[in-house]
């Protein structure tokens, strides 16, 4: 029986953007226009195949990780610096609890056991606290 490769996320800072809105925006008028959704890094990910085997691009969004993104593909992409890695997303933002997140550059692994639940899956309901008073609430070490 083939062993089941374990999943892996990456983590990215969204630089630019302030709001998940902005980022919906962004990416729903690429879609429009018929473009694939593709963020371009550096490297290629060495742990490729923990990627693909459902893992998601957690973004980091003044300063917390608010939204991930599923990553459904890796592709080479040439510039004018060289090659390049094109990570394919899919094209639904899915929201997840905020966890703060200090600025790094580039991008990061995250463990499945240290990514944020989805907010539909973490209790969610109309009655919730609005995100940024969860992060609030979560500097000051009351969340």
């Amino acid at each position: 029986m083939a062993e089941v490769p374990k999943v892996v996320h990456l983590l990215k800072i969204c630089v630019g953007v302030e709001q998940v809105e902005q980022l919906e925006l962004w990416q729903g008028q690429r879609l429009a226009r018929g473009e694939t959704l593709r963020h371009v890094t550096r490297n290629r990910p060495r742990r490729d195949t923990e990627v693909l085997a459902g893992g998601s691009l957690y973004w980091i969004i003044a300063g917390a990780i608010r939204v991930r993104q599923r990553i459904i593909g890796l592709e080479q992409v040439q510039s004018d610096t060289g090659r390049k890695c094109g990570l394919i997303l899919g094209p639904e933002l899915v929201r997840t609890e905020p966890y703060l997140r200090r600025p790094h550059q580039g991008w990061r692994y995250l463990e499945q056991k240290d990514a944020p639940p989805d907010l539909d899956t973490a209790g969610g309901g109309t009655d919730e606290l609005p995100p940024d008073l969860r992060v609030a609430l979560r500097e000051i070490g009351v969340w």
